[in-house]
């Protein structure tokens, strides 16, 4: 399965539809710009195994960076747009990039990067100092496929939201380029992606999740909408408008489009929409209940990571069966391990391990690497959770969000989510502050649906919901307020930032200045 293959049939047929700006990519054009940039990769003398980085905002140019590289059994890196400079020119030289693809959007965030001769720069949409055409370069080579291809395979970084991110780099396949890896295989079969699939992407494409997604799209023959930036009346709107079969979500997205005035969620028709997948992050019971109620059972969950070590699913028929479960293994070996490396059995709490179904390696981090396995060769992602007695796991919170008070373990996302269903609460976060009795206590952070109500009154009122239905423990001792919270594209929390926040106040005996804007 591949892109040329739909291009055969149907040249014209649309591989890529930017939602925003309606520019449309053939599949004839797609394979043809990928074949030049593998030829161009080549010239460049670089072989199978060696890698190459891009830095692009949600572009329909994307896709041929990516496919060329995977002709040309490359590393790729997709990097985040939203990095700082520096942060940027750490991971191209990290990964060991020899090229570097951008865009003329993101001009000024990669002025000046400093990359040196062995790295040779390249801009879509125009150029800047320092940085050669990308389409010049690609008129000078033929548009037919690469002789010696080779399948190649993404490299992508963690988010680092903590230190310095880093790349996973799993083995490269040894796989014609035509021919699905074990993953991308079961993608396709588990929710029925073919030819006639047309998939909706609302996330950032340097994630790994969307990345791949997409790509197994386009592989299939199926057609991917993708939104510059998600919007969640937008979404509605683009299932409709291109009568979307597929799609992909995290949890925030369905918490924003829940919130959304209900005469706009009731022009929602979604009569084409079959498959509704997410995951990223454990979505709250309630939230996946309404969404349930409000799509019909079309919402697939799926448990894995950028890791890929292994991967649990569930279908919306389980899920109402084993409501919370992010499913059974369908990939890897599940075991549940205590803290002294006892693995656990159904019922009982502990960090989640995969006898892993790919090897995993952190890049040029050994430490990090050791760290995430243990003396069995078993690897985690760092998930706390349990199996019941039919082995579908449930997730309980991140080890790294633990909150230790007074010798107990509290796991935030309890109350996380309990304060998500309130009516005033359009965004939260839970984590541990410092408590010199008890070491930490529980704190709030909760973005309002209207800042005019923030404060004493409502702070009071959100403790004393979630001591009607927690244990006091539990519960936020205190409620911060803010305008918004530390969020990436995707929607995911940047907690451990967030939390920084406070213990560094702390230890300068200072108070962290709460958003009231």
């Amino acid at each position: 399965m591949h892109p040329r293959e739909a291009a055969a049939r149907d040249p014209g047929k649309p591989a890529i539809i930017m939602s925003g700006s309606g520019a449309v990519l053939a599949y004839g054009e797609l394979t043809e710009r990928a074949n030049r940039a593998a030829k161009l990769f080549r010239a460049l003398g670089l072989a199978p195994g060696d890698g190459i980085a891009l830095c692009m905002e949600n572009h329909p140019r994307f896709f041929e960076v990516c496919w060329a590289a995977h002709d040309a059994g490359l590393y790729y890196t997709p990097i985040s747009c939203r990095l700082r400079q520096e942060e940027i020119a750490y991971i191209v030289r990290d990964c060991g990039a020899r090229a570097f693809i951008t865009t003329a959007g993101m001009a000024r965030e990669v002025a000046g990067l400093g990359l040196g001769p062995s790295v040779q720069c390249y801009m879509i949409d125009g150029t800047a100092q320092g940085f050669r055409s990308w389409e010049a370069a690609l008129q000078s080579f033929p548009g037919v496929p690469l002789a010696d291809d080779v399948q190649g395979v993404a490299m992508v970084y963690s988010s680092g939201t903590t230190g310095r991110p880093k790349g996973i780099r799993p083995p490269l396949p040894g796989l014609g380029v035509d021919q699905p890896a074990p993953l991308a295989a079961k993608l396709l079969e588990l929710y029925r992606i073919d030819a006639d699939t047309v998939y909706l992407s609302p996330a950032p494409l340097y994630h790994a999740a969307p990345l791949k997604f997409t790509l197994a799209v386009l592989a299939a023959g199926g057609t991917a909408v993708v939104m510059e930036k998600f919007d969640p009346e937008a979404a509605l709107q683009c299932i409709d408008r291109h009568r979307v079969t597929h799609s992909q979500w995290v949890p925030t997205m369905f918490f924003r489009m829940l919130k959304l005035p209900a005469a706009i969620r009731a022009a929602y028709r979604g009569g084409s929409h079959r498959v509704a997948i997410h995951a990223a992050a454990p979505c709250p019971v309630e939230i996946k209940q309404r969404m349930l109620q409000w799509w019909g059972p079309i919402i697939y969950e799926y448990y894995s990571g950028s890791e890929s070590i292994g991967m649990c699913a569930i279908t919306p028929q389980e899920w109402l069966e084993h409501r919370g479960s992010v499913g059974r293994p369908m990939r890897g070996v599940l075991h549940i391990v205590d803290e002294q490396g006892v693995e656990l059995p159904a019922g009982a709490t502990g960090l989640v391990y995969f006898e892993a179904a790919t090897p995993l390696r952190y890049h040029n981090d050994a430490e990090k690497t050791a760290r995430a396995h243990n003396e069995r060769g078993w690897a985690t992602m760092g998930d706390i959770g349990h199996v019941d007695a039919e082995g579908y796991l449930y997730l309980t919170d991140r080890r790294d969000y633990v909150i230790i008070s007074g010798g107990v373990n509290i796991y935030p996302r309890e109350a996380e989510d309990l304060l998500e269903t309130h009516p005033k609460v359009l965004d939260v976060a839970v984590f541990g502050v410092p408590n010199e009795e008890f070491g930490e206590e529980v704190k709030a952070v909760v973005v309002p649906r209207h800042m005019q109500e923030a404060g004493a009154q409502l702070q009071q009122e959100l403790i004393d919901y979630c001591r009607a239905r927690l244990s006091a423990i539990k519960c936020p001792r205190s409620v911060d307020f803010s305008s918004q919270l530390p969020r990436e594209p995707t929607g995911k929390l940047l907690k451990k930032q967030l939390r920084q926040q406070y213990w560094d106040a702390w230890q300068a005996g200072q108070t962290v200045s709460t958003d009231r804007s």
